[in-house]
């Protein structure tokens, strides 16, 4: 008999009779029926930009939502996947709905964390307590000693916490990863990423850098995870310019020296994209650029897909990527050699 995907509890997980007994084998089988093998979620920031893309995941890997919150009522989207689910705007409100939840056997499977960065630790917390595995958007926690806290929650529940690194399963990054593997010289990498954001970014908790991280954290952390993927980890870390709209700086992987700048300023992209696109993207591995602007639309569902089959990326997986960004934040500004030319350029406007 084949219990849903991913789940470890067995006929405990279902509110039933944990022995194997024939009541309790009766109450299984009208489990499995109403819940027709689906993968139950509950969600922690519905109302915010990155939502709507766990809520498609969420459908798309056949699953249902149950339960949502957010302070802010704008979440029409819900009507999209999930109009029957219940939405609470008040946390107390809402946790009191996933122990109803829980004590009647009606289990959730996983709480996707989707609220404001400097919220994910406190709110994957409340998942595990919850006695539910939590799926985490990026970044997980803004500083690495958050991890270790964290992971003595999962040791104390026994229940795991997902993180989405989404560009580790992009195809053209996995193809990088196979042909420098096992590479035996250092390479130069130069990234640029730089998605425009007007003035309402500043406004919000996005702009504040004790709730977003800064710029770094809040649009790289997820290539500075990409880059200890495929070029291996950072011994060595730069910072050039770190301002409210860009950053830049470099690093020293195992395998390769990278040069990067993110920027927020749509005046920060370049002229053959301007007025045709506010996001730019390029990285280059020895001057050769990577092909990599497709691709991307699904990149949630297959995260979810690989959490639900047990291979979420787990706690140690992501710390490297915390590690560099944290040390980003208070490291002091240098100039050096290997300053990337938008940063240059920006430097002396």
């Amino acid at each position: 008999m084949r219990l849903p995907p991913g789940r470890r509890d067995g006929l405990f997980w279902l509110g039933c009779d944990a022995r194997f007994t024939p009541s309790a084998v009766a109450c299984l089988n009208q489990k499995l029926e109403e819940r027709n093998f689906m993968t139950i979620y509950a969600l922690i920031g519905a109302a915010g930009y990155i939502a709507p893309r766990h809520m498609r995941a969420m459908a798309d890997t056949g699953g249902k939502l149950a339960a949502a919150y957010d302070p802010n009522d704008s979440v029409g989207i819900m009507d999209s996947h999930f109009p029957d689910a219940e939405f609470f705007t008040e946390f107390e409100l809402f946790d009191r709905h996933v122990g109803a939840l829980q004590r009647d056997g009606k289990k959730i499977d996983y709480m996707t964390i989707c609220s404001p960065n400097y919220l994910h630790d406190a709110h994957c917390r409340f998942a595990l307590r919850s006695g539910v595995d939590a799926i985490c958007e990026k970044p997980l926690v803004l500083n690495p000693g958050d991890i270790d806290g964290l992971a003595a929650i999962e040791r104390d529940t026994g229940r795991r916490i997902s993180t989405i690194l989404q560009l580790r399963l992009h195809p053209a990054i996995i193809a990088l990863r196979d042909r420098f593997a096992k590479s035996q010289r250092r390479h130069k990498v130069e990234l640029t990423y730089i998605t425009s954001r007007g003035r309402w970014y500043h406004a919000s908790w996005k702009g504040a850098e004790a709730r977003s991280g800064g710029v770094a954290t809040n649009i790289g952390v997820h290539f500075f995870d990409m880059l200890s993927f495929v070029f291996g980890p950072a011994s060595r870390n730069e910072a050039h310019l770190r301002e409210a709209e860009r950053a830049a700086g470099s690093l020293e992987c195992e395998r390769a020296d990278v040069s990067w700048f993110l920027s927020l300023d749509r005046n920060d992209l370049p002229d053959s994209v301007k007025g045709k696109k506010t996001t730019f993207r390029s990285i280059t591995v020895d001057g050769e650029e990577v092909e990599f602007s497709e691709g991307f639309t699904d990149l949630h569902t297959r995260s979810y897909e690989e959490i639900i089959a047990g291979r979420g990326f787990s706690l140690d997986e992501v710390r490297p990527s915390i590690d560099i960004v944290s040390t980003f934040r208070t490291a002091p500004i240098v100039r050096s050699n290997g300053v990337h030319a938008f940063a240059q350029k920006a430097m002396h406007k």
